[in-house]
């Protein structure tokens, strides 16, 4: 499966953070700003290899990448900095939350808010 057909079965297949958070920034609903959820961020490394990430949501305008980070990312944290290090040099900015503060979600947008700001 490539990346982008991939990306269409995570939207189908949210987790609950990432629904709550999705119906507070779809359809400009955050300042105007547009955000895409599990949005293909394809590249081509300096030996030639075609890679990509998905990012969780994704704002255009601002290049700005948010990563809601649950469980799954328990014990991969050196991988997720690997990967937020490389969104960076590919000129992206990346927001890491925890899953956990979803369910506060004014200081979730406010955070964002501040990303956006920037």
């Amino acid at each position: 499966m490539n990346t982008r057909d991939f990306s269409r079965v995570l939207r189908k297949t949210m987790t609950r953070e990432e629904a709550l958070l999705w119906q507070q920034v779809r359809n400009r609903q955050l300042d105007g700003y547009k955000f895409r959820r599990q949005h293909p961020i394809e590249y081509v490394e300096e030996n030639g290899w075609r890679s990509s990430f998905i990012a969780d949501f994704y704002c255009a305008e601002k290049r700005l990448i948010i990563e809601l980070d649950g469980a799954v990312h328990d014990g991969r944290e050196d991988y997720d900095e690997m990967r937020t290090h490389m969104l960076i040099q590919l000129g992206y900015r990346v927001c890491r939350i925890k899953n956990s503060m979803c369910w506060d979600m004014p200081r979730v947008l406010e955070l964002i808010r501040g990303e956006l700001n920037i």
